[in-house]
């Protein structure tokens, strides 16, 4: 089974870190959507959700190929 891999665009390195955000316009409270990163693009994406006030949290993913 192939690793999970990072959502940044174009990003084809196995997924280190999920990203739980949600957008509070469409997303009840509780909902949390995932994207994924690697070890590069955690900072980048996190950056991203933060500055729209999505980012809910931040956990080590483990890949379901293990």
């Amino acid at each position: 089974m192939d690793p999970d891999l990072c959502s940044a665009k174009g990003c084809q390195a196995p997924a280190t870190w999920q990203l739980l955000w949600n957008n509070p316009k469409l997303h009840t409270p509780e909902r949390r959507k995932i994207w994924l990163a690697c070890d590069e693009h955690r900072g980048s994406l996190s950056d991203f959700l933060t500055a729209r006030q999505f980012l809910k949290d931040v956990q080590p993913h483990s890949s379901s190929d293990e």
